[in-house]
């Protein structure tokens, strides 16, 4: 049996999806539930700069994929938007004026918001009202974007990931910092990242290649995008370790590493919100893949140059776990 024919044959749907939340996903979902089409534009002047147009749009693409939606349109941009403060009928007549420029009729406009009817009749459109008490989803962008981490479960994970911060953990070997990452993962309630370098270390029996660790180094990225997904994840991701400790490692055991693993390094800087140091003042624990206490100095003496060649800041840890976790409190909470 065919399907129903919609009631519409285009739909629009405008907004600043800022973030995109649920309740915005229920509009999407009306709309594209009653039109042949859909089309969706998103705009604010003045734009968000934590969160610029072209990323919320890559939103929108990727919770609707045009292989599954191939009846939604992702409109572009268009020059010179009023300001958000402008007169509603401003806003209207800038519409329909790029509208009629780009040779799109709407016959429905969907929109949660009171000023639906105006911009609908400006359009010769019929407005469909979808929840205007926001009984299904009560949530609002500006609510959000004032405490975006309260309101995290109005967001798709893909979306809050774009919020979640990373904080990396370094150190030598032996000196605590895989059950530090774990203590904080733990202590706040949130994911963290395991070091991927140990996995390919056991699997390869210790023998690595400059390939190995330009593996470990993609492979650990990508544990850390995965974490900043996770359902439940709050606010941080604690990472151990990153991949300019995987080039140093490289270098000590193979002499040399790939390209791409100094541009991931370099990355480094700018990827971690926060970045502590554990010190070498616990006890040196030989697990049968270490090496000695004075190559434990070596290392991290490397990690320090390191850090301080690039310029990265760093919170130097000591003492028991709980000491450590209360000094990363000190700093995160702060």
């Amino acid at each position: 049996m065919p399907d129903a024919p919609h009631r519409f044959q285009h739909g629009l749907v405008i907004g600043k999806f800022a973030p995109l939340h649920r309740g915005h996903l229920w509009l999407l979902d009306a709309a594209l539930a009653q039109c042949d089409h859909v089309s969706i534009w998103v705009y604010s002047r003045p734009d968000f700069p934590g969160m610029p147009t072209p990323l919320r749009r890559n939103w929108l693409r990727e919770l609707y994929p045009a292989r599954l939606f191939p009846h939604l349109t992702l409109l572009p941009d268009a020059p010179n938007p009023p300001l958000n403060t402008e007169p509603d009928a401003v806003h209207q007549a800038y519409v329909r004026g790029v509208l009629e420029s780009w040779g799109a009729q709407p016959d429905a406009v969907f929109t949660s918001e009171h000023y639906g009817d105006a911009l609908a009749a400006r359009l010769g459109a019929e407005h469909v009202c979808v929840d205007l008490p926001r009984a299904a989803f009560a949530v609002s962008g500006t609510a959000l974007r004032a405490d975006v981490h309260a309101g995290r479960v109005m967001l798709d994970p893909s979306v809050y990931a774009h919020f979640v911060r990373r904080v990396v953990i370094l150190g030598a070997e032996s000196t605590g910092k895989s059950t530090l990452t774990r203590a904080l993962g733990e202590a706040y309630g949130t994911a963290w990242v395991r070091e991927y370098g140990r996995d390919v270390y056991e699997r390869e029996q210790g023998a690595l290649s400059p390939e190995h660790f330009l593996e470990i180094a993609r492979g650990h990225r990508a544990l850390e995008d995965e974490a900043a997904r996770t359902p439940g994840v709050h606010r941080w991701v604690f990472c151990d370790t990153d991949a300019a400790t995987t080039l140093m490692w490289s270098y000590l055991l193979t002499g040399t590493a790939r390209p791409e693993l100094h541009a991931l390094a370099a990355d480094c800087a700018a990827r971690y919100t926060h970045t502590f140091l554990c010190d070498t003042d616990l006890p040196h624990e030989q697990d049968g893949w270490r090496a000695n206490t004075e190559v434990r100095a070596v290392q991290q003496a490397f990690i320090r140059q390191d850090l301080g060649t690039r310029g990265v800041p760093y919170t130097l840890l000591r003492g028991t776990v709980a000491e450590r976790v209360a000094g990363v409190r000190a700093v995160l909470d702060a």
